[in-house]
């Protein structure tokens, strides 16, 4: 993995370089061919502020992280739990996709409408259930992107209520969030 430091404001003694290539070392173990792995790592001080700025790209990973403290080696720590957290998450969901937990349909109800009726009424038939696990709003505005639906209903993680989020004739997302 080739790493690139780029410092501002501040000349790094060897002590600092060799942590931070240490504590960044670590995300190789996420990676499976070494030599594309490219981790570019800018830090600057400013004042009492100590920031990083880390850019890691391998394989179909492409990550970013920004963070500052008053200690470059807090910075480089909180920085890389990030990062971690990050790629957990991006695994997590990549394992739910090959599980088949993640479908392109997946929150949309398969709806028959019976029109036999005489009345002018159609029944409505749901022949779909499922149970949804709590997403944020900006997952759902991803998942909405992924497929060719209009609107995604879905259980919002913050409010834990029932929410719809959905495409505007101009390409935006509209939310309704009903209020009890």
């Amino acid at each position: 993995m080739e790493l690139q430091f780029n410092f501002k404001n501040f000349e790094p003694s060897e002590h600092l370089k060799k942590y931070a290539q240490n504590r960044f070392s670590k995300l190789e173990k996420y990676i499976k061919r070494k030599d594309s792995a490219f981790l570019q790592i800018n830090m600057e001080v400013d004042r009492y502020r100590q920031k990083i700025d880390v850019v890691f790209n391998a394989d179909d990973i492409h990550l970013s992280a920004q963070e500052e403290s008053e200690d470059m080696y807090t910075s480089i720590d909180k920085v890389l739990d990030k990062m971690n957290a990050q790629i957990r998450k991006m695994k997590d969901k990549e394992k739910d996709r090959r599980k088949g937990k993640l479908t392109k349909n997946q929150g949309i109800k398969n709806i028959e409408i019976d029109d036999s009726n005489v009345s002018g009424t159609p029944n409505i038939i749901i022949s779909d259930n499922y149970i949804q696990k709590p997403i944020s709003i900006e997952d759902a505005a991803i998942e909405l992107q992924k497929n060719e639906h209009n609107f995604i209903v879905f259980i919002n993680a913050d409010t834990k209520r029932v929410n719809v989020i959905y495409k505007k004739k101009n390409g935006d997302f509209g939310l309704i969030d009903p209020r009890v």
